[in-house]
C-alpha cells in the first residue's frame, strides 16, 4: 500500500497539483470573470429583469430559433444571452451581456474569465475535450487511489493531525504533507470521488446505450428534465408575458427564484417557455424546471426533484461545485481547495527530498530524481505565477486586439513554460525562490495596476461598497502575502548539508574521512 500510494500520488502529482489548484480558483468563476470585465456595471438583481431581456432578445435576434437567458444573481450581476443564428448548420451561437436596467448589450474586453480555469480544471486546454476530460478522469482515479491508500498507510492518522517538526528537512515535508492531507480529507476524498461522478456519462455510457437505443436526447430529458421541443408552426404570434409565468414558477417552487429560461421558437405559435430554477438555492444540482406554452402562459409541464438516482447524482454534482454555498462557506471550501494542493505539493518534494537524501548517501544523484525537482518547481512555484500573468494581461492587452481572449490564455501557458525553463539557469533553492517572489510581486502589484489603468482602487471600491471587487483586491494582497511569505523563509533557510560519504579503504591517507 505505501509503494501504491507514493507511484499513484508521484506519476500524475503535476497534473493533479494543476487541477486542484484551478478547481480551487473556480469557486470564484464568477468574482474573477467580473474582475477581468471592469466595464460592466455592479448592480443588485431585480424583478424585472427576466422581462427586460426578453424584450431586449427580440431586438436582438427576432428570428433566432431558440434564445438561452440566464439571469443575474448577488454574484453575477448582469444579464447573459445565448442564440442559435437563425439559419445556421450545426451550433453556431452568439453572445452578448445586457444592462439589467435598459437591456441594451453592454460593451466590455474579451476575455474567457474565471471561465478558463474552471474548463482547465476538468479538460485542460490545447487538447480536444474529449481527450482533456480522459486525462483528467484518469488523474483522478489516480487521486482516489492515493488517497484511500495513504489513510491505510498512515495507521497514526489522527496523531498526524497534531504534529508538525519545523526544520527537520525529509522529516518536516513528510509532517506537513500528512498534515494537509489529515486537516480536510473528508473534502479530499468528496471532491475526488464526485468529480469522477460528473463525467460518468462519458466513462461509463454503456448501460445508458443499452437502456436508451432511441439515443441520448431520451435519456437527457428523463433524467436531467431537458423539455422537448415543438417544432414551429409557421404561424406568427405574440410572446405572452414572462412575468405571470415567474409567479407561476415561484409558488411551484415555494419561493424559489428562476436562474435560467430558454425560449424556443420564439414569435411562433408554437412557443415555449421553459424556467429552471436557480441552482444556488439547493445542494442538489439536479434541475428543477416548468415550461411553459409561450402563447397562452398555461403550464404544460413540470419537473420538480428527481428520483433516487438522479436526485443522488444532483448532490454528488452540487457538493462538488459548491455553487450553493454562502461567502464564509465558499472560504472554507477554498481554504479546503488550498489544503488539497498543499498535500499534493508537499508529496511530491518529500518524494523528491528523500531520494536526494538516499542518492546522496550512495554519492550519485540520478537523472530521476534531477527530473522530479525540475518539475516540482515549474509545477508548484510556477502556476500561481503563470496565473497572476493571466491576470495581468488581461489590463495589458489592447482592447481591441485580434483574439484577445485566447492570448491571456496563450500568456499563461508562455508564462508556466519558461517557469519550466528558468530552472535550468537557477538551480535548487535559488530557482524556488525566483519563482515565488515573482509571483509574490505580480500578485502584489496587480492591485495598484488595476487602479492605475482603471480608476478602480481598493479605497474606492470600499466607498461605493463595491464588496466583490474590494474583496478580489484584497485576495490578489492575501495570495502575494501567501507566495511571499514562502520566498522568505525559502531564502532564509540555511543550506541543508550534505550526508557525509561512507569512509571507503582507500581513504586512510586522509584518517578515514571523506574529502
Amino acid at each position: 500500500m505505501a509503494w501504491l500510494h507514493t507511484w499513484s500520488g508521484l506519476l500524475v502529482g503535476w497534473m493533479l497539483y494543476a487541477i486542484f489548484l484551478t478547481g480551487t480558483a473556480a469557486y470564484l468563476r464568477p468574482e474573477i470573470s467580473a474582475w477581468m470585465r471592469p466595464e460592466l456595471p455592479v448592480t443588485a438583481p431585480a424583478p424585472r429583469d427576466a422581462e427586460v431581456a426578453v424584450a431586449a432578445m427580440s431586438r436582438l435576434a427576432p428570428e433566432s430559433p431558440v434564445w438561452f437567458i440566464t439571469l443575474p444573481d448577488a454574484r453575477e450581476p448582469t444579464i447573459r444571452v445565448f442564440w442559435r443564428e437563425a439559419g445556421a448548420g450545426g451550433r453556431r451561437f452568439r453572445d452578448a451581456v445586457l444592462d439589467p436596467l435598459t437591456g441594451e448589450p453592454l460593451t466590455a474586453r474579451a476575455t474567457r474569465g474565471g471561465e478558463f480555469f474552471y474548463r482547465f480544471h476538468f479538460q485542460l486546454h490545447y487538447v480536444s475535450v474529449l481527450w482533456g476530460r480522459w486525462i483528467v478522469s484518469i488523474c483522478t482515479m489516480f487521486m482516489l487511489v492515493a488517497i484511500l491508500s495513504g489513510v491505510i498507510t498512515h495507521r497514526r492518522i489522527f496523531a498526524d493531525f497534531f504534529t508538525f517538526r519545523p526544520a527537520k528537512g525529509q522529516r518536516s515535508w513528510l509532517d506537513a504533507h500528512n498534515l494537509s492531507a489529515v486537516l480536510a480529507l473528508p473534502f479530499h476524498l468528496m471532491i475526488t470521488y464526485t468529480g469522477l461522478v460528473l463525467l460518468m456519462v462519458m466513462l461509463m455510457p454503456w448501460g445508458i446505450d443499452r437502456a436508451y437505443p432511441e439515443g441520448r436526447a431520451a435519456f437527457n430529458q428523463e433524467v436531467f428534465g431537458t423539455a422537448p421541443t415543438r417544432p414551429a408552426s409557421g404561424r406568427k404570434a405574440p410572446l405572452a408575458s414572462v412575468g405571470p409565468m415567474l409567479e407561476e414558477a415561484g409558488r411551484q417552487w415555494q419561493g424559489g427564484r428562476a436562474g435560467r429560461l430558454t425560449v424556443n421558437n420564439p414569435g411562433d405559435a408554437a412557443a415555449t417557455v421553459q424556467i429552471v430554477r436557480a441552482e444556488a438555492e439547493r445542494i442538489s444540482y439536479d434541475p428543477q424546471s416548468i415550461v411553459f406554452d409561450g402563447q397562452t402562459g398555461q403550464v404544460i409541464s413540470a419537473r420538480g426533484p428527481g428520483g433516487g438516482a438522479s436526485e443522488t447524482r444532483g448532490v454528488l454534482y452540487g457538493l462538488h461545485i459548491g455553487r450553493f454555498a454562502g461567502p464564509l462557506l465558499r472560504a472554507l471550501l477554498i481554504l479546503a481547495g488550498l489544503a488539497g494542493t498543499a498535500m499534493i505539493a508537499t508529496g511530491c518534494i518529500h518524494w523528491a527530498v528523500k531520494q536526494r537524501q538516499q542518492a546522496s548517501r550512495r554519492g550519485h544523484v540520478g537523472l530521476g530524481t534531477h527530473l522530479v525537482e525540475h518539475l516540482n518547481i515549474a509545477a508548484i512555484a510556477g502556476l500561481p505565477l503563470a496565473m497572476a500573468v493571466f491576470f495581468w494581461a488581461n489590463r495589458l492587452l489592447p482592447l481591441e486586439m485580434a483574439s484577445r481572449a485566447e492570448w491571456e490564455v496563450h500568456a499563461f501557458f508562455i508564462a508556466w513554460g519558461a517557469c519550466l525553463l528558468h530552472p535550468l539557469l537557477r538551480r535548487g533553492r535559488r530557482a524556488w525562490v525566483d519563482q515565488f517572489a515573482t509571483g509574490a510581486a505580480l500578485f502584489a502589484l496587480l492591485p495598484l495596476l488595476d487602479g492605475a489603468l482603471t480608476g478602480r482602487h481598493l479605497g474606492n471600491s470600499l466607498a461605493a461598497g463595491d464588496m466583490l471587487r474590494a474583496g478580489f483586491d484584497l485576495g490578489l494582497l492575501g495570495c502575494a502575502a501567501l507566495l511571499g511569505t514562502i520566498a522568505w523563509k525559502l531564502a532564509r533557510r540555511p543550506a541543508e548539508r550534505q550526508p557525509a560519504r561512507p569512509a571507503l579503504p582507500g581513504d586512510r591517507a586522509t584518517g578515514g574521512k571523506a574529502l
